[in-house]
């Protein structure tokens, strides 16, 4: 088990149409050895979608993790001073989140926890989501790019003709992206084809 011991914090936000494909990386991680500590955004712990349920998704997150996912700024604060992760990973990650993070905004319990983290110069790994990625989201995801302990699963354009500001990552690459980050690398190449 490649990810023995290696406690991960999984932020999970608002791509609701994207969660289906990011709990089977979840459950990939957990089964190369890695505890994994959920964390919800509150759009993704209370909202219904065409997608999915609330109520469900927690409970396959509880299923899969075998712990309480931390849905509240009090619960993810200790993470910083506790130093209780090796690595926080956000997917799928939002532009808003990505604006969050770049901005240093902690208001949610996701961009908090990545704040806790990063204080303590330890990686965070991002596989965004978002409709948004090469419009006016594309500038926070530039300033992340520039950040130290910043990391992201490879992404491409998901749906050029239709959609062509919208960007989403390959979401099983993140397993291989935490495994780099870890290592102080980031995955290659990082813009894939559509």
């Amino acid at each position: 088990m490649r990810l023995s011991g290696v406690r991960i914090g999984f932020g999970l936000t608002g791509s609701h149409c994207t969660i289906e494909e990011v709990l089977p990386e979840m459950e990939r991680l957990k089964q190369e050895g890695a505890e994994i500590f959920p964390i919800l955004s509150p759009a993704v712990a209370g909202t219904d979608t065409r997608f999915n349920r609330a109520k469900e998704v927690l409970a396959k997150i509880r299923a899969l993790t075998g712990k309480e996912p931390w849905l509240k700024l009090t619960e993810v604060e200790p993470i910083g001073p506790e130093k209780k992760l090796d690595i926080m990973v956000v997917a799928p990650c939002t532009g808003t989140t990505l604006a969050r993070l770049a901005m240093g905004l902690s208001d949610t319990p996701v961009t908090l926890a990545c704040k806790a983290h990063w204080r303590n110069e330890r990686p965070v790994v991002a596989a965004i989501a978002t409709n948004d990625g090469l419009g006016g989201t594309f500038q926070h995801l530039a300033a992340l790019f520039n950040r130290k302990f910043f990391f992201i699963v490879p992404f491409r354009q998901d749906n050029p003709v239709e959609k062509p500001k919208s960007l989403v990552s390959k979401m099983d690459l993140l397993p291989a992206t935490v495994e780099a980050a870890l290592q102080g690398q980031q995955l290659q190449p990082v813009l894939l084809g559509s």
